[in-house]
């Protein structure tokens, strides 16, 4: 069990880059509170992760390897180098051999009489439950995802033989919780669905690291109080013993608010993208378009962008990954004067903040939905995979500061978003009054989740009962 004095923390993020920023920006938001953190991960991704953590000196990586495994390409250790998605459930089975090593360092730690305050981890890696256990160290879970939709998913889990009955339109009631839209089941994750199916191997894999999760002693949520304070008490009655869910985000502002640079860029020149928004002259001219590092997005799909923007003649910055994908005959030269395309790494944060961004053209994972939101930014929603169609359904229909692509469902059940359906909502988003009443809340919400972390503010003094709950357990 740890001292009262105890001032250190074991931070163990999922390999994956949406998993891992969340908790280094918690990691920073410890050390400012003198918490000394140590971060669990593999030799390839530490070398990406200080990086990010270079002038932080109570932040200090422990490197374990990643395992060999039959069915993974070697030398994978992130979900970025997986060829697709198919690799997916391998290498979260692969992730559970790290449990003996994982063990290994807090054992270490409690032997030399350093004993953390408490393991987080990530929701995937549900083997450090027992670990935790063993050596009485309480585990607090990381899920990456907002109160709101970790109550959906928990609630349609239950509730998934019901639901299963319906069709994929039709609108799902979840007993006991009050929704701020309407939800149906083509809103919900495609493993919520499959939950009954005791067969589905990824289901199979939900529900053991889900057992894990409502045994944790608590919960982080990157998110703020005021966003999901009609949803905590519906959330937290899915866990055992009482378990409380922590609102401390958004995490990725506290160094701002310390007068600290965000260090992965610090001291370089002005990225490319950087530099073109600061020759577009009208403010909240340009769309920004990015659909995040996880989703496999089609040349066809790519195509229908390309096409979308161009047709709709605003302004933009679209980032692309695909290595194989190039831009349809003729575009280019119809783009040339009007739109960037960048295939490196950019700094989303810094291009959200520039003044000339007007929208963002979003697939709506977590972290970029808050990102927008605290750069006062509307979003155009373009949901593709996990639980992105309820972030969607929250920041348009239940928040107001955002519209939807439309969509259409083909015969095979596949979405499709046409050419014309990216021009109108980029026109309308823009230029358009459905538009601009989506920026004005957008902003609204942008000074709700900067005061949160700020003194006094309901994110920056639930980190501060967190730490002094943990050091009076």
């Amino acid at each position: 069990m740890p001292s009262p004095t105890a001032s250190h923390v074991v931070i163990f993020p999922f390999m994956a880059q949406g998993h891992t920023l969340p908790l280094l920006d918690l990691s920073k938001a410890l050390s400012l509170q003198q918490i000394k953190v140590t971060i669990i991960t593999t030799p390839s991704n530490a070398k990406s992760i200080a990086k990010c953590v270079p002038n932080h000196l109570d932040i200090h990586l422990h490197e374990i390897p990643f395992p060999t495994v039959d069915g993974l390409p070697k030398g994978c250790e992130n979900t970025s180098q997986l060829p697709s998605l198919e690799f997916l459930l391998p290498f979260l089975h692969a992730t559970k051999q790290l449990q003996k090593p994982f063990e290994e360092v807090l054992e270490t730690m409690i032997k030399s009489n350093t004993p953390p305050l408490c393991v987080i981890s990530d929701f995937f890696l549900g083997f450090t439950l027992a670990s935790c256990q063993a050596l009485g160290v309480p585990r607090l879970v990381f899920h990456g995802m907002s109160a709101l939709s970790m109550a959906i998913i928990k609630s349609s889990w239950v509730n998934a033989s019901q639901i299963n009955s319906l069709s994929m339109l039709d609108p799902v009631d979840l007993p006991g919780m009050k929704l701020p839209f309407t939800l149906t089941k083509a809103d919900l994750p495609a493993e919520t669905l499959n939950s009954s199916n005791h067969d589905d191997p990824m289901s199979q894999f939900i529900g053991e690291v889900g057992w894990a999760d409502v045994n944790s002693w608590g919960i982080i949520i990157n998110s703020f109080e005021e966003l999901e304070k009609d949803h905590i008490s519906f959330f937290e009655s899915f866990y055992m013993n009482g378990a409380k869910a922590w609102c401390l985000g958004p995490l990725f502002l506290c160094d701002k608010i310390e007068g600290l640079e965000r260090s992965i860029n610090q001291n370089q020149n002005p990225s490319m993208s950087t530099q073109w928004l600061d020759e577009q002259s009208t403010p909240d001219s340009v769309i920004y378009v990015s659909f995040g590092t996880q989703a496999d997005v089609s040349d066809s799909r790519l195509d229908e962008v390309a096409f979308g923007l161009e047709e709709s003649g605003v302004p933009f910055v679209w980032v692309v990954r695909s290595k194989a994908w190039s831009l349809p005959g003729g575009m280019e030269e119809k783009i040339k004067d009007r739109g960037l395309i960048v295939s490196e790494w950019v700094d989303q944060r810094q291009i959200l903040s520039h003044r000339a961004i007007g929208g963002f053209l979003s697939h709506c994972g977590w972290n970029s939905v808050l990102e927008s939101v605290v750069a006062g930014v509307p979003i155009l929603a373009w949901p593709m995979i996990a639980e992105q169609s309820l972030n969607a359904k929250l920041i348009v229909d239940g928040l107001g500061a955002g519209l939807s692509v439309k969509r259409v469902q083909n015969q095979g059940s596949e979405i499709l978003v046409s050419r014309q359906a990216i021009s109108e909502g980029v026109k309308e988003l823009i230029g358009g009054q459905k538009g601009r009443s989506a920026r004005e809340r957008a902003e609204a919400l942008g000074r709700v989740a900067r005061r949160a972390v700020q003194k006094d503010g309901s994110s920056h003094d639930t980190l501060s009962k967190l730490i002094d709950h943990l050091r009076a357990y």
